[in-house]
């Protein structure tokens, strides 16, 4: 996004503020959500896996889905300043970042909640895997804004 100034010159707008790029996030988040719900009914109530394997799978879903979405909304002016590589040299590196921590913390995290809220307290897969997103949301978004999709030096 630019800006005109009156003489007709532009200059490249301030990057977004932290919370705005939270809300950013969130919003990708939210719809990751609808992925990761889909997949783990999908694969846990239609394909009858185990609800453990489903509940992993589900979470790649969305790890995969929000990289794309968090790439391309939440830090896009980040990556719009790394242009001397191809595309898929740039993405892959932060793809494989953003794999070994939210994906980490996410599939990890929530296979520990749901093996006590599901497997011992014996709660609504669904009820429970909204629980361990919710907890999980601020660790990932800071370890995005300060290292997968940290400015580049």
């Amino acid at each position: 996004m630019t800006r005109r100034f009156t003489n007709g010159s532009s200059a490249v707008s301030a990057p977004p503020s932290t919370f705005v790029r939270w809300c950013k996030f969130n919003f990708v988040g939210g719809i990751g959500i609808g992925v990761q719900f889909a997949a783990l009914f999908l694969v846990k109530s239609v394909m009858h896996f185990n609800y453990l394997a489903a509940t992993a799978i589900a979470v790649e879903a969305a790890v995969v889905h929000n990289f794309v979405w968090h790439e391309q909304f939440t830090w896009a002016d980040r990556m719009t300043l790394d242009c001397d590589k191809p595309r898929w040299r740039r993405s892959l590196p932060r793809l494989l970042r953003f794999n070994l921590t939210n994906g980490a913390v996410s599939i990890l995290g929530n296979l520990a909640l749901m093996k006590v809220m599901v497997g011992e307290g014996h709660m609504n897969y669904l009820v429970a895997n909204g629980i361990a997103i919710t907890l999980f949301s601020l660790a990932n978004f800071l370890v995005s804004e300060t290292w997968v999709f940290a400015k580049p030096s």
